[in-house]
């Protein structure tokens, strides 16, 4: 794969400061993208990425930021929707506030910054939206009720999202990992009583007896952000090492 495809192209990436979203942006930037990082605590100064304070659960904030990142950039080609919260429980456990926190950020925060990118967007040649939903979009995940329910709309809200502008030239997928070695697993492995046996037991249960790698989610969002795959809309790539489709007795 050519590591230019993006040269001339800016994009937009939410949740930017750390994890999936910053191995996003670096990696777009690696391949001749110019990148805008959305973050409530922007990450320091980076070459080749503008670093804006935004919250996706602010609709004012969205805007202001998406105008400009826009403004910045010379446009918008890319909008990568990553930015997202977790939290524990089921669904007797989980209160009104939390499930609509989650979808606040979740899938609100999506809709919010596609609505405000859509404008530039059409004015691209090679406009495309990627939404980072989850392997809870489609597999139950235990005490993740409100999460797994955030992320299957995710997933409905990026189909619907592709059949409404395909027509408009404007390319809508989703990535699905599974569990990926970032600083919010990592949060939710120190607050286990014992990190260690926790991480193991997270490890031993993916079929590649691994973590994701947030750069492995990364790059399976440039693949579908890249104008070299202008035929591929309408999709939710896994990336889960094999977790949603495969059953591995030990």
């Amino acid at each position: 794969m050519s590591t230019g495809e993006f040269s001339g192209l800016a994009a937009l990436v939410t949740g930017g400061a750390s994890g999936i979203g910053r191995a996003t942006a670096l990696m777009l930037v690696a391949r001749g993208a110019r990148v805008a990082s959305l973050d409530l605590r922007p990450a320091e100064a980076t070459d080749g990425i503008v670093e804006i304070t935004a919250d996706v659960a602010d609709d004012a904030s969205v805007r202001a930021a998406v105008e400009r990142a826009a403004a910045e950039l010379g446009g918008l080609d890319v909008v990568v929707n990553n930015a997202g919260i977790g939290a524990r429980g089921t669904v007797e456990d989980t209160d009104d506030d939390e499930y609509r926190r989650l979808f606040e950020v979740n899938v609100l925060g999506m809709v919010r910054v596609s609505r405000a990118a859509l404008p530039h967007l059409r004015r691209s040649q090679h406009a495309a939206i990627v939404n980072t939903g989850s392997i809870g979009g489609w597999t139950g995940l235990q005490q993740r009720v409100a999460y797994d329910a955030s992320k299957g709309a995710v997933h409905g809200l990026t189909l619907s999202m592709a059949a409404d502008h395909v027509r408009e030239g404007i390319r809508v997928n989703a990535v699905a990992p599974g569990t990926a070695d970032t600083p919010w697993v990592q949060r939710l492995l120190a607050s286990a009583v014992d990190p260690e046996v926790e991480r193991r037991s997270l490890e031993a249960r993916q079929p590649l007896g691994r973590l994701v790698a947030a750069d492995e989610v990364a790059h399976a969002v440039c693949y579908l952000a890249s104008p070299l795959s202008g035929s591929t809309t309408g999709t939710l790539l896994g990336v889960d090492g094999g977790s949603h489709t495969l059953l591995i007795t030990r």
